[in-house]
């Protein structure tokens, strides 16, 4: 049975939509079509459910699809490797990135990784959606630890974190510093969503080892952190988010931390990626690139 069948076929049982399958694999959707029909033809039995409104797999669908995605996983991996000759690095590189792993995506780290490896490319997407990076066909993600699924590998990128609440200082003047994150509601707050249609992310606080958070009101509410810094550097609110972000504001006094005292450490941010047999050798580039970088780090520190 001809490969790009079988591909075809894992792509439509992970999306569950041929629209997105056809994108995936840069096809038309009638190649899909055509590809799933030749392979219940071939199989003399369904293996998907089609409606005008969904997609889902028959139990013999489950099946194939069990014993299928892990050895295309196996096989793109070996022609990746075999590819990179002698090992040589090289390739497109495919990350999902959050928006607020701000050691990593502030340029130096892929910039000096970029040059230790000319044959490699990136392709960086910047996201706080969280998704299946294997299903989508990333090769890695950087998020927070706290985030991550169990089953894959996870390298530290990042010292511990901590997030603070920040506000400029003439807002702290003319409304006064909360002594107390139960105080947030009376105040002028500035908040972030992941995505429309999701609620305001939750403030989290830490007191006495035990942690709670604080459903603040927003007035204004935006996933854009920049917009957040500079509407609270104008004056029109407190904000909150990862202490690395608001650094270069509070360096300058244009932003002043309140409320530290209940505002407690966690594990940072971590590069991670499906725990394969054969990692291939551009991934490994990267994360060895990784371990040098905070070495060095911690040795300047």
């Amino acid at each position: 049975m001809d490969l790009n069948v079988l591909i075809a076929f894992v792509a439509v049982a992970e999306a569950r939509s041929f629209r997105i399958a056809a994108e995936r694999l840069g096809v038309t959707r009638p190649a899909v079509s055509q590809a799933i029909r030749r392979l219940e033809d071939g199989l003399g039995l369904a293996v998907l459910r089609r409606t005008t409104r969904s997609v889902s797999l028959t139990e013999a669908g489950e099946r194939l699809l069990g014993d299928v995605a892990p050895a295309l996983a196996d096989l793109r991996t070996a022609m990746t490797n075999a590819s990179d000759r002698d090992d040589r690095p090289s390739g497109l590189l495919r990350l999902a990135v959050s928006s607020i792993a701000e050691e990593f995506l502030s340029g130096p780290l892929l910039a000096s990784f970029l040059e230790a490896h000319p044959a490699i490319r990136l392709d960086v997407v910047v996201t706080d959606v969280e998704f299946d990076i294997v299903a989508e066909g990333y090769d890695a993600g950087v998020r927070l630890g706290e985030v991550i699924a169990q089953d894959m590998v996870a390298v530290p990128v990042s010292d511990r974190q901590r997030q603070l609440v920040v506000a400029s200082p003439a807002y702290l003047a003319r409304s006064g510093v909360p002594a107390h994150p139960r105080d947030l509601p009376a105040h002028r707050c500035i908040g972030w969503r992941r995505a429309p249609g999701t609620a305001p992310y939750r403030w989290e606080f830490g007191e006495d080892g035990r942690e709670f958070d604080v459903a603040v009101e927003p007035e204004v509410t935006t996933n854009d952190m920049w917009l957040m810094i500079r509407m609270a550097c104008a004056g029109a609110g407190l904000t909150f988010g990862m202490e690395d972000t608001f650094r270069p504001w509070m360096a300058r006094g244009e932003l002043v931390p309140v409320l530290e005292d209940y505002c407690p450490s966690f594990p940072g941010f971590f590069l991670y990626f499906p725990s394969r047999r054969n990692l291939a050798p551009k991934l490994r580039a990267l994360v060895d690139h990784v371990a040098v970088q905070r070495r060095r780090g911690t040795a300047r520190g």
